[in-house]
């Protein structure tokens, strides 16, 4: 990619593949945001050119450190800057007669504080040099493929979630740090991250129409309070929706929610209900909680569009097989009725009192061959559009390796399957391996329901 010819997607490439990074403020002091993002760099794998910019230090982590980014003898491809406010004109102008092609500004103290003069003279420059440029007030961008990590929140209390194929837009930085921090804890994976803050530049439309062409990005979740430019995202997630789910959850839903928003990032958030119809009109999907949001996320991540809303339930337990069917219900799906030859073959081989109906009740005693076969046999059954399967893990009967048979059924299964498991310490563990294997799992019927739904619905849309 050669400065003068890159288009506009290309330069946003640069925001997530630099092969060179000036971090402008780096500093000495542990305390300092430039020193821990400069930390991240170089403890995050990223493999490209790091310039600490620091006009009164020698040196930084063995790097020599630049008094500006004119005085850098090489090319750079991505400025992070974290200076006060009143010092990021210079900084940006000093960036553009560089020729760097992409700048990400972490300091606050702009639009979100009334400062909108100072941050008009920044979008001047940034207009002036033909950069691009996310933020203010915000902690940027993550990316594990390419080690770039722009937060200045130390890894050791922040744990960073490995390669996946889920990318989150934030308008929020604190809000968004969180959440990753419990994705990487629950085992979630991330292609790429980005807090947005003010979008003096880059808004939420770019950003959303980039991770479209993204390959590493399968499933796109954004957090919104106000929209930069309303239109333009709509128009945007029109067109995304049709190729890519895109899970929404708003901020600023209540009449006090929405004056929070404004001394935020300085952003409207409008009326929930005119956001919320336009959201469904463009094929969008939103959500209602953010535990809810990466539900959907994991299960439209890993799992093949059905086909149809029919889901056979197989459960240990009668009461969780009768929650989950009164909650595919709730959310307009509807219970398959396995064939006759399927029940016929099924009654060969179970034990009489095991009900085959749906839901499919392996009953206290079930053990994993019992769940090999009604897992298989729903696969086989053209009534099926979606497996939901119930697994009591506490059982005596029934051994750790219902996790392999689960696996390996939903990876040669062209149907989606979900696990629902609710328990300690010992279901945990069985849980999270099978969130490795890629197999969703919920502890709560009715947040297995409502994944499913979302799955169908957005299926539904894409055949449409």
């Amino acid at each position: 990619m050669r400065a003068g010819k890159i288009n506009i997607m290309n330069k946003l490439d640069y925001f997530f593949r630099p092969r060179s990074v000036a971090v402008i403020g780096a500093s000495r002091s542990p305390k300092k945001i430039g020193h821990v993002i400069l930390r991240n760099f170089l403890e995050g794998g990223f493999r490209g050119k790091v310039y600490p910019i620091n006009p009164m230090a020698g040196s930084l982590f063995g790097l020599r450190c630049y008094p500006s980014v004119l005085k850098v003898p090489r090319r750079i491809d991505l400025a992070v800057v974290s200076v006060p406010a009143p010092l990021v004109p210079k900084v940006l102008d000093e960036c553009g007669r560089k020729g760097i092609p992409s700048v990400i500004i972490i300091s606050g103290g702009f639009g979100e504080v009334g400062n909108t003069e100072l941050e008009q003279d920044c979008l001047r420059i940034i207009r002036k040099h033909r950069m691009r440029a996310i933020g203010p007030n915000c902690i940027g961008v993550y990316e594990p493929s390419s080690g770039v990590d722009t937060f200045f929140l130390p890894r050791y209390k922040l744990e960073r979630p490995k390669p996946g194929s889920v990318a989150f837009i934030s308008q929020s930085g604190a809000l968004g740090s969180v959440v990753l921090d419990w994705m990487a804890m629950k085992g979630y994976r991330i292609s790429k991250f980005i807090s947005y803050g003010n979008a003096l530049d880059v808004d939420e439309a770019e950003l959303t129409e980039y991770l479209a062409s993204d390959s590493s990005t399968k499933v796109i979740c954004c957090y919104f309070e106000g929209l930069k430019h309303g239109r333009r995202f709509y128009d945007t997630l029109r067109k995304v929706s049709s190729r890519k789910p895109v899970i929404i959850i708003k901020g600023g839903r209540t009449e006090e929610g929405t004056r929070a928003v404004s001394s935020h990032t300085g952003s409207l958030a409008g009326s929930r209900e005119v956001h919320s119809a336009a959201f469904r009109q463009a094929g969008g999907i939103e959500a209602g909680t953010l535990e809810e949001l990466f539900d959907f996320a994991r299960v439209l991540a890993t799992q093949p569009s059905p086909k149809g809303n029919r889901v056979q339930v197989i459960t240990d337990g009668g009461g969780f097989g009768v929650l989950t069917t009164d909650w595919l219900i709730h959310n307009n799906l509807a219970l398959a009725g396995m064939s006759r030859k399927t029940v016929s073959s099924l009654k060969k081989v179970l034990p009489p009192h095991v009900v085959i109906k749906n839901p499919l009740d392996l009953t206290g005693d079930a053990t994993v061959e019992r769940y090999s076969m009604a897992i298989d046999a729903s696969i086989a059954d053209p009534n099926v559009d979606m497996i939901a399967v119930i697994a009591l893990f506490q059982i005596p009967t029934l051994t750790a390796d219902i996790v392999d048979v689960v696996s390996a059924a939903s990876d040669r299964s062209s149907k989606p399957m979900i696990v629902i498991a609710a328990g300690g310490r010992f279901t945990e563990v069985l849980k999270k391996t099978l969130e490795d294997s890629g197999v969703p799992t919920f502890s709560y019927p009715e947040k297995a329901a409502a994944a499913l739904k979302a799955l169908y619905d957005f299926s539904r849309e894409a055949r449409a």
